[in-house]
């Protein structure tokens, strides 16, 4: 019989997982609703104790589906990740564990539910006899796959040993020496050079973290965490912004990896010379990150891994954690209960759990558009990450301020990321936020994922994932279809407005341009290589729910009227329409220009009420807007006013697994 993984009783009785989860649910008081409280939050009425309530109930709901010895938690779902179950097993063990250890650490070293040894138990189990493969097999069911055959389990071993490091004088300080070594043995792998060359990184940088606290490896893991950083740092591009790996691809992973490992890092090492390299990056990052959330909470669906949901919240928690952050606390709580809340105010499946009280892999609910190949059941609880801000003890300002407004509250605005290359534009009359995308190459080929390729997004709209192309413009060839966007290439950006240039077809340079105020959009093409005649198509937002009103006006070169098309499922709903405005080419250059809106107001008033005169001139777009201000659009390269930015673009990557 196995010795004991951690050195204290563990009692006669253990009860099941359904007993345990069904008593300890009634002793927390669990199945009843947290009081909310509106003076201390008057936007969310979420405090610390929704957040210890929604972490437990994440927990417990996952113990029915661990293996015999908790090394691996195997939840249900439709199919396994391209790693095979037994990762995704691990998977479910590692990212639940990580939660387990924000939750414990946050509660300094308070732990009702035994999750410690349930833990502890599966850490000693898994690493007993790891296997090298990916592939479940009824006589080793608790093993763990080995990072050698299986690298999926690279990424893991970073949650893993974050979980150790959070937890270290509770968990690994009173480890038997037997389990110890074997999970050493099991981690060393990760220091190895990433195979994957993106943020892939951090994971041997956090594990290196753990093995330099406790003692173990310390040279190798010094030497792992200055070959990481040297490389992650040839991609900062400034303004707080990295590109995950060297193709300008921006998204999610920004906040929660690229800043996220290296920051904590720091900060759980009390390393002040990491703290002020890359903490003034996070605090810029969240500048304008910050900007990206709903008045609902929302986060901007853009990008892949959405399922992480609210592991969007973790950079704002970082922040405010290690002090490098632009936000009140007031507004760090608003900000991160609102995306929670988000998601799991909701009814079972139309949020982020199902009616076991396990999380889904889609949005509202489960949509697996969104899913990628490498995602299996276990992927969403990447969510964990969000949980970060329980590190701060309930007397933390974070905790105690009142809440404050989100940017979108305070006030309409537009504005320019500038190394995505990115315009955010926001409303507060409806609390819409939409990010216009100048900038992106990953993932945009001729396999393109909507998460990425698409002009504009939302915190309430799309992107349609099959039929009609959302907030898209291309070239129509002789079958019918229209062309992909393809890489883009930064060209410029100023007040209010963003530019950038694909080539959809040999020979065919489109530059492309928005320019916002208010709620109004001008969206400019200029087509340069195309035959005479050739026709192009411009959509507008792919509007799911009738609380949202998309408009798409023809200003020069379309057909003078939009149609209406069906354009299937997006993450808000299983149908949605989108406005279709279509045009021709004609002798050279030609310039297409519409006039477009997303509003969630009532009764929004008819596009061509938002402006008194749109004039081309040349490759040019001057507007005067309804209240008297104007605003210009240059398309052309030579139009660029002095100053403007010009990026270069990357090569074009495909995303690795996390």
């Amino acid at each position: 019989m196995s010795t004991p993984p951690v050195n204290r009783g563990l009692g006669n009785h253990e009860p099941s997982d359904r007993e345990l989860s069904d008593r300890e649910l009634s002793d927390r008081g669990l199945s009843d609703d947290e009081p909310s409280n509106h003076e201390l939050s008057p936007y969310t009425g979420w405090t610390r104790a929704h957040w210890e309530r929604t972490a437990d109930q994440l927990l417990l709901a996952v113990r029915p589906h661990a293996s015999p010895r908790h090394g691996l938690i195997n939840l249900p779902g439709e199919r396994p990740s391209w790693s095979g179950p037994r990762s995704d097993g691990l998977e479910g063990y590692a990212r639940t564990w990580l939660l387990a250890a924000l939750r414990i650490a946050g509660a300094r070293g308070d732990d009702p539910h035994g999750h410690l040894d349930r833990y502890a138990e599966g850490l000693a189990s898994g690493t007993e006899h790891p296997l090298p493969t990916g592939e479940l097999s009824s006589s080793a069911p608790d093993a763990w796959p080995r990072m050698a055959e299986v690298r999926q389990a690279v990424v893991e071993s970073a949650s893993v040993a974050l979980g150790l490091r959070l937890t270290r004088p509770w968990l690994w300080d009173g480890l038997d020496d037997r389990v110890r070594q074997r999970a050493v043995d099991w981690l060393l792998p990760a220091l190895g050079p990433s195979p994957v060359d993106n943020n892939w990184w951090f994971f041997g940088l956090t594990v290196a973290g753990f093995l330099q606290d406790a003692g173990i490896e310390t040279d190798r893991a010094t030497a792992t965490v200055e070959r990481a950083l040297e490389h992650v740092d040839q991609w900062y591009l400034g303004d707080g912004w990295y590109s995950d790996g060297p193709n300008r691809s921006f998204d999610h992973y920004n906040g929660w990896a690229l800043h996220f490992y290296p920051v904590l890092h720091a900060h759980l090492g009390d390393n002040r010379e990491l703290l002020d390299r890359y903490g003034p990056r996070l605090h810029a990052h969240l500048d304008g990150y910050t900007r990206m959330f709903g008045a609902d909470g929302a986060p901007m669906p853009y990008g892949r891994s959405l399922t992480y949901r609210f592991a969007a919240a973790v950079a704002p928690w970082l922040g405010a954690l290690t002090g490098h952050t632009p936000l009140t606390p007031g507004a760090t709580r608003r900000l991160a209960s609102g995306a929670l809340r988000y998601f799991t105010d909701r009814e079972p499946g139309r949020g982020a759990t199902d009616e076991r009280g396990l999380l889904t892999l889609g949005w509202h609910g489960p949509y697996p558009p969104i899913v990628q190949s490498y995602s299996g059941p276990a992927s969403p609880y990447w969510a964990a990450k969000g949980f970060l801000g329980l590190l701060m003890p309930p007397e933390h300002p974070v905790w105690t301020a009142v809440e404050e407004p989100l940017p979108v509250e305070k006030g309409g605005a537009a504005v320019v990321l500038r190394p995505p290359n990115t315009l955010i534009q926001s409303t507060a009359s409806d609390g819409l936020v939409r990010l216009h995308n100048h900038g992106t190459n990953s993932n945009v080929g001729a396999e393109e994922d909507p998460c990425y390729a698409r002009f504009a997004y939302s915190t309430r709209t799309g992107p349609a994932s099959a039929g009609v192309r959302d907030n898209h413009f291309g070239l129509v060839l002789d079958d019918g279809t229209v062309t992909a966007r393809g890489p883009a290439e930064p060209v410029g950006h100023g007040p209010g407005w963003a530019a950038s240039a694909t080539r959809p077809l040999p020979g065919v340079r489109i530059v492309s341009a928005v320019l916002v105020h208010g709620r109004a959009e001008v969206r400019a093409h200029l087509v340069d290589g195309a035959p005479p005649g050739t026709r192009v198509r411009q959509t507008g937002w792919a509007v799911t729910h009738s609380d949202e009103t998309g408009q798409l006006h023809a200003v020069e070169g379309y057909e003078p009227h939009a149609r209406v098309e069906e354009a299937g499922s997006t993450l808000f709903g299983p149908r949605s329409q989108v406005a279709v405005l279509d045009g021709t080419t004609g002798d050279g250059p030609s310039v297409f220009v519409a006039l477009a809106s997303l509003t969630g107001e009532e009764h929004p008033a008819p596009l061509p009420d938002l402006v008194t005169r749109i004039q081309v001139e040349g490759h040019t777009v001057r507007v005067t807007w309804s209240d008297g201000t104007t605003s210009e659009l240059p398309l052309g390269a030579a139009d660029l006013p002095e100053g403007a930015n010009r990026l270069t673009a990357g090569r074009t990557c495909g995303p690795s697994g996390t």
